[in-house]
């Protein structure tokens, strides 16, 4: 793996990342705290739910084909693109011919034109995603953090303008909207036009294969994400649903900031591996130790900080999502102990395999939505955290069988991340004994007891040697590098 070109990537993913995550972060909370009230929430969450229960298959696998290929031509760029923009074309019409469904099934007018602005919104999506993809192959991350961040900012200005303006839940639609539409504009900039004509499906069935099993997979993995919104909506209401989907957010938004944004980068990278004909076990390893180093404790983080952090972000009225984050942020912790679980497999040419395991992960979900659902919010999302250790039952011998590492070695990467977690939320816990209790604390006592831990933390990685250590000092490493490198040239004569 070449690890200089894949930590400078992984660098400007992070910066992406958190760039985006800031921007959204302070979209949601000026919204909630004083424009958007759950039962809005609620409404544009199930619209989005509804919706991206098929919206999530317009990639079709286009993205992994064109990272993935070994020997990708011209020829077959432009087939993955015909693919992409028909397919693609294909779901965000059906998508907009669903808006009336969805909203007679619900019983609410309110939700068709939050519904047609959500999946008008999906017709922009197939420009962008090739050439998207083309930047993760090449390791472009500059790009795509360029198209991120302005993707981001474009859902913040039409977000906060139209909500301020009084819109409520379509402010939140047309957000949605400007944030397609900015990708599709920058991302053909940068790439400087690529263009699905002249259309070309000759030889397509290396993407079509591709293409089923990324749909199965999209289909399962969306069922598991949106079911929870569109069961609390049909079952409880407009404001459980707000509250599930303001705890859930937080949730995954934090995971997604520790280590989502670099999960784009490893996946051409162990296409390289693969191609060397190099084991890809001890690569995998450090990629676990580095997920769970870094997002275990900030998960666990935020599961001790809720009460204080929804309090002091959003205010009383939404008070009752803090024992929702709890959990949900606990459930988070067993979905980034197996990363690339879906990647790897199809990656190595192990489709069949894991879309079964991926039909079997489904139907537990649902199963135990089912249970919990008639006990109310937070049984359901107590349900999360039991379908998270599930989850862990049906990948970990799968990841093994196909990367074949040790599990003594992949216990020894969790017990080393478990006790950095420990760490890390040891102060907060602490303060909570010793000085107000979670319900109390104020911002001051949390913000102490989250600086403290973070020094607990990286000391007891060094201590602990802990791969992750290492990886953060070669990242800055890198990005110091890279930073100062175009000044050095500049200097000279």
């Amino acid at each position: 793996m070449h690890i200089i070109s894949v930590r400078t990537a992984a660098a400007w993913a992070l910066v992406s990342q958190y760039t985006s995550f800031t921007l959204q972060f302070i979209t949601s909370l000026v919204l909630a705290r004083w424009f958007i009230t759950p039962e809005e929430l609620g409404l544009f969450s199930i619209a989005f739910a509804a919706i991206t229960l098929v919206a999530f298959l317009q990639d079709f696998g286009v993205t992994r084909y064109i990272t993935g290929e070994r020997d990708l031509s011209l020829e077959k760029l432009q087939m993955a693109f015909t693919v992409s923009v028909c397919f693609a074309w294909g779901i965000a019409l059906l998508s907009i011919l669903s808006a009336w469904p969805i909203s007679w099934f619900y019983g609410d007018p309110r939700m068709l034109p939050v519904t047609l602005v959500i999946s008008t919104s999906y017709i922009f999506v197939p420009l962008a995603i090739v050439p998207q993809a083309m930047c993760q192959r090449r390791l472009d991350y500059k790009s795509n953090a360029m198209i991120e961040m302005g993707a981001a900012l474009a859902n913040m200005i039409a977000a906060l303008g139209l909500a301020i303006g009084g819109h409520g839940a379509l402010a939140l639609a047309w957000g949605a909207f400007a944030q397609q539409a900015a990708r599709l504009v920058i991302s053909q900039w940068r790439s400087r036009g690529m263009w699905p004509w002249p259309l070309r499906l000759h030889d397509a069935q290396p993407i079509l294969a591709i293409g089923g099993t990324n749909s199965m997979q999209a289909v399962c993995n969306s069922v598991i994400a949106r079911a929870p919104e569109l069961m609390i909506g049909h079952l409880i209401g407009n404001v459980a649903v707000g509250l599930f989907a303001r705890a859930s957010g937080l949730a995954l938004q934090l995971r997604l900031l520790v280590s989502g944004a670099v999960t784009g980068v490893f996946y051409p990278a162990f296409r390289q591996v693969r191609d060397r004909g190099e084991p890809l076990g001890a690569p995998y390893l450090r990629v676990v130790a580095a997920y769970t180093g870094i997002s275990w404790p900030a998960l666990a983080g935020i599961a001790t900080l809720a009460q204080p952090l929804v309090m002091t972000l959003y205010g009383q009225r939404w008070m009752e999502a803090a024992p929702l984050l709890i959990w949900l942020a606990l459930a988070q912790l067993c979905y980034v102990a197996l990363p690339l679980h879906a990647d790897l497999p199809i990656l190595l040419g192990r489709m069949p395999a894991m879309i079964r395991r991926l039909l079997v992960d489904t139907l537990a979900s649902i199963l135990l939505l089912a249970l919990a659902a008639p006990f109310g919010i937070e049984w359901v999302a107590i349900s999360r955290l039991v379908h998270g250790l599930v989850w862990i039952m049906i990948y970990a011998p799968f990841m093994r069988a196909i990367l074949n590492f040790s599990w003594r070695d992949l216990m020894r990467i969790y017990a080393k991340s478990f006790i950095a977690t420990l760490a890390a939320i040891v102060p907060l816990l602490m303060s909570y004994g010793l000085w107000h209790g979670p319900h109390d604390a104020g911002l001051m006592q949390a913000l102490g007891g989250a600086m403290a831990g973070i020094g607990c933390w990286l000391v007891t990685l060094y201590a602990l040697r802990h791969p992750l250590f290492t990886e953060i000092a070669l990242m800055l490493g890198d990005l110091r590098q890279a930073l100062s490198t175009p000044r050095r040239t500049r200097a000279q004569p």
